[in-house]
């Protein structure tokens, strides 16, 4: 470990349950604390559908990437909020699909940057991978260095998964998401997906993770979620549950999560 390291190491509060370790806890990863366990577990027990949703929500991200590389063409991929590094990266997809595409991860999590490097070697040798330590609060320093990485007059995907109910002012969430697609080019895409109120239960699974200790995530209706694609077309089916988004399992069913991917004309 380096100095660097270290230092984010120091700054990883074990004892306070964090989004990015629940999240990995709940996806079957092994980067997480018994704070965050405790906190995922009590989320779990009133919303069992949670650790559904986080296995879904990869699958999301999957068919999503291999979509716009297989089939839009899309070589350059914007991931903000990436959060910790566990299977089938948005990297590794796209660069399986496209050897030469470029990615850059935003995260602002003291254990998503020590893990950094290793994500970071996990490449093509055509492709380039690249990681900045940022808050989705400042799209514009994102923008200034993600333009070291790509071409912003070239399109881009712009990603933001399951990430924007941290911020509770959903006119906020639309002027980040405003700002990081204005300044991409023609022919860009937007991918979006996140939880949202359509149920009892889930709405009692928010409230349990605020209760123990952890960051409180905003649910958002799917009607409030599509303003955030105003001026872009979605692909079909549209605003849909995530699981339900060109689906390859005939099983998937439905859940409190809503996703879309949409291309800037």
């Amino acid at each position: 470990m380096t100095g660097s390291d270290s230092e984010l190491a120091a700054k990883l509060q074990p004892d306070v349950p964090h989004a990015a370790r629940i999240w990995n806890y709940w996806m079957g990863g092994k980067d997480n604390f018994q704070s965050d366990r405790a906190a995922g577990d009590g989320v779990a027990e009133v919303y069992p559908e949670i650790v559904v949703m986080a296995q879904q929500s990869r699958r999301f991200l999957v068919r999503a990437v291999r979509f716009l590389a297989a089939e839009a063409g899309i070589r350059q991929f914007l991931d903000i909020g990436t959060g910790l590094p566990t299977m089938q990266n948005t990297h590794a997809v796209a660069q399986g699909i496209a050897p030469e595409s470029r990615i850059v991860y935003v995260d602002n999590d003291p254990m998503v940057l020590v893990h950094a490097r290793a994500l970071l070697a996990n490449t093509t040798s055509e492709g380039v991978t690249n990681y900045v330590p940022a808050d989705y609060h400042e799209p514009e320093a994102i923008l200034a260095e993600a333009a070291k990485t790509l071409d912003f007059d070239q399109p881009i995907a712009v990603m933001y998964m399951g990430v924007l109910g941290y911020e509770p002012d959903m006119d906020v969430v639309r002027s980040i998401v405003q700002t990081t697609m204005n300044a991409t080019a023609s022919g860009s895409y937007l991918v979006l997906w996140d939880g949202t109120d359509t149920s009892p239960a889930v709405v009692s699974g928010a409230a349990r993770l605020a209760e123990s200790g952890g960051v409180p995530y905003i649910l958002r209706s799917p009607e409030d979620l599509a303003t955030c694609f105003d001026g872009l077309t979605m692909v079909e089916p549209g605003l849909v549950p995530i699981p339900l988004w060109h689906s390859d399992d005939p099983e998937d069913q439905g859940i409190d999560a809503y996703g879309a991917v949409a291309h800037k004309p």
